[in-house]
C-alpha cells in the first residue's frame, strides 16, 4: 500500500480524511492561491487543488498518494476566498444573507506520475441575517480562515436554510470523491 500524504494544513480536512480510517502523513505546500485573469471557478479550485498535491508529491516522490484540495465559494460569479480580514468577512457575510450560493472543493490525487482531479458542487442557501448576527460572527474569529467566510461545522451552521450537495464538501474535503480516488490508488480497501 503507497503512503498517503494530504497536502494541507486545514485541521478540518486533517479530520475529514480520518474519518475514511486511513493512516496518512501532512505536507504544507506553498501555492499562490490568487485567481488567474478572467480564470473561471471550476478551473481555478481544480488547478489550485493539482498544484497542491503536485508540490507535495515533489517532496515525497512518485511511489507516494498525494491528496491536494481547494475550496472556494462563489456568488454572482465571483469568488469568494479567505477574508483577508474582519470586515472582509462581514461584507462577505452580507453578500451571502438571504441567498444560495455555491461551494466549489476539488480533491486531486497524484500518484505514480499521474493526477485525477475530482470536482464536487454544492449550493448552500443561508436565512437573512442581522447587521447584529454578522458582527457577532465576525467577533468570533471562526469565519477568518475559511473560504467565504463561515464554516459549516462551526456556528454558521445555525445561518443555514438549505443544502444541496455534500456536507463534507463545504467543509473542504468531499469524502466521497476522496474515498473514490483512493480505492482506485489501492490506498482504500474496503473489507
Amino acid at each position: 500500500m503507497p503512503q498517503l500524504v494530504l497536502a494541507s494544513t486545514s485541521p478540518r480536512r486533517r479530520e475529514l480524511l480520518a474519518q475514511l480510517g486511513v493512516h496518512f502523513d501532512v505536507l504544507a505546500p506553498a501555492v499562490d492561491e490568487q485567481p488567474l485573469p478572467a480564470e473561471a471557478a471550476t478551473d481555478h479550485v481544480c488547478r489550485l487543488a493539482l498544484a497542491k498535491a503536485r508540490v507535495a508529491a515533489e517532496q515525497v516522490g512518485p511511489q507516494a498518494c498525494v491528496l491536494g484540495a481547494d475550496t472556494v465559494v462563489t456568488v454572482d460569479g465571483h469568488i469568494l476566498g479567505k477574508p483577508i480580514h474582519r470586515d472582509d468577512a462581514a461584507a462577505m457575510l452580507r453578500r451571502l444573507s438571504g441567498r444560495t450560493h455555491t461551494v466549489l472543493t476539488a480533491v486531486a490525487r497524484v500518484h505514480g506520475g499521474a493526477h485525477v482531479v475530482h470536482l464536487s458542487e454544492s449550493h448552500v442557501t443561508f436565512r437573512t441575517l442581522s447587521p447584529a448576527e454578522i458582527a457577532a460572527y465576525c467577533a468570533t474569529g471562526e469565519p477568518l480562515d475559511k473560504a467565504g467566510a463561515y464554516a459549516i461545522q462551526g456556528r454558521a451552521a445555525a445561518f443555514i436554510r438549505h443544502l444541496e450537495g455534500s456536507y463534507s464538501g463545504v467543509m473542504g474535503l468531499p469524502l466521497f470523491e476522496t474515498a473514490e480516488l483512493l480505492t482506485a490508488a489501492g490506498v482504500l480497501t474496503h473489507g
